[in-house]
C-alpha cells in the first residue's frame, strides 16, 4: 500500500519512520503466529481467525464514531475483487509458511511491489522505464538464487509465497484506484468483512476445537494485522512512500530473526544472497518513482 502523504503531515519523516518500523514488526509477528498456528490447525481455521478478530476489532473502534459510513463505498464491487485478492494472498502466504521457512517466504512476498511496477503498464497505462523492467527482472533473479536447485526450498511449495506475491500486487493495484473515493478505514474494514465472511461460510468444514492459550494468538493475529495496515496507512501520512520504502524491507530481517528465535531456522548463504537482491530490486523501483514524481513536479 502506497498512498499519498497529504502536504500538512508529511514533514514529520521521523515519526513516518517509527510508525513503519512499529509495522512490520506487527506484521512479522502475524506472520510467525501464523506459522506456529499453521502447525496445530488447518489453513482455514488460521486465516478465518485473522479476519474475524480483525473485523471485530475495526467494529469496535471505528463502528461507534463513523457508524455506517465505515461500510460506505462508491465502488463495491472493486471493493469486494481487493478483498478476494487479498485473502488469496492470506491463503497462499499461510499455506507456504507451514512448508518454508518465514525469513524466505517473506522475501518472495516482497516481490509485490515488483508485481505493481509490471502490471501498472496494462492495469493503470503507466509508464514503466527500462531500469524499473530491469529491477523487476532482477527481483525475480533473487527468488531464483534462493530456490536455487540442490537447496532445501527447491519444491513446489514455493509456488505459495510467489502466488501470495502475485495476487498481492494485484491487491495493492486495486488499492491505489480505490484511495482516490473510499477511504482506507472503508476499504480495510470492507476486506474484513467479506473475508470473515467467506472463510464463516468453509469453517464448518474445517473446525478443531482450539485450547484458550491459541484462542489468545488467534485474537492476536487479527490484532497485529489490523494495527499494521493502519500504522502503515498513517506512517505514509507523515512521509513520503520513497522514504519509508527501505524501512518496509526491514520486514525480511525481522521475519529472519523471528524465524530463528522461534523455530531455530538460520537462511543460507543463498538464501541471503537472494533475499538482498529482492530487497535491492524493490529499493530501485522506489528510487526511479521517486526520481519520477520529482521530474514530473519540476515541469
Amino acid at each position: 500500500m502506497s498512498p499519498q502523504p497529504s502536504s500538512g503531515l508529511a514533514e514529520q519523516p521521523l515519526k513516518g519512520i517509527g510508525l513503519i518500523c512499529i509495522a512490520i514488526l506487527l506484521f512479522a509477528s502475524h506472520d510467525t503466529m501464523s506459522k506456529y498456528l499453521s502447525g496445530f490447525y488447518p489453513i482455514v481455521m488460521v486465516v478465518w481467525a485473522r479476519y474475524v478478530s480483525h473485523t471485530l476489532l475495526m467494529l469496535g473502534v471505528f463502528g461507534p464514531r463513523m457508524g455506517l459510513g465505515v461500510i460506505r463505498t462508491r465502488r463495491p464491487g472493486m471493493q469486494i475483487a481487493r478483498a478476494l485478492c487479498l485473502i488469496g494472498t492470506s491463503l497462499f502466504f499461510t499455506t507456504g509458511l507451514r512448508y518454508l521457512p518465514l525469513a524466505e517466504a517473506t522475501a518472495v512476498n516482497f516481490l509485490a511491489p515488483l508485481i505493481v511496477t509490471a502490471l501498472s503498464v496494462p492495469l493503470l497505462k503507466e509508464h514503466v522505464t527500462r531500469p524499473q523492467w530491469i529491477a523487476v527482472v532482477t527481483g525475480f533473479i533473487g527468488v531464483l538464487i534462493i530456490v536455487r536447485p540442490g537447496s532445501t526450498l527447491f519444491t513446489p511449495a514455493i509456488f505459495f509465497p510467489l502466488g501470495s506475491a502475485v495476487m498481492f500486487g494485484i491487491y495493492q493495484i486495486f488499492t491505489r484506484i480505490l484511495s482516490t473515493t473510499d477511504s482506507p478505514t472503508t476499504s480495510n474494514f470492507i476486506a474484513g468483512l467479506v473475508n470473515t465472511l467467506i472463510m464463516s461460510a468453509l469453517l464448518p468444514f474445517f473446525w478443531e476445537p482450539p485450547v484458550w492459550t491459541h484462542v489468545i494468538l488467534m485474537v492476536m493475529l487479527g490484532a497485529c494485522g489490523m494495527g499494521g495496515h493502519l500504522l502503515l496507512t498513517q506512517a505514509f501520512r507523515y512521509a513520503p512512500p520513497a522514504l519509508l520504502a527501505p524501512f518496509s524491507y526491514g520486514q525480511i530481517i525481522c521475519a529472519g530473526l523471528m524465524g530463528f528465535i522461534f523455530f531455530g531456522h538460520i537462511p543460507d548463504t543463498g538464501a541471503l544472497i537472494g533475499m538482498a537482491i529482492i530487497s535491492l530490486s524493490g529499493l530501485a523501483v522506489a528510487w526511479q518513482q521517486r526520481r519520477a514524481r520529482a521530474s514530473a513536479s519540476r515541469t
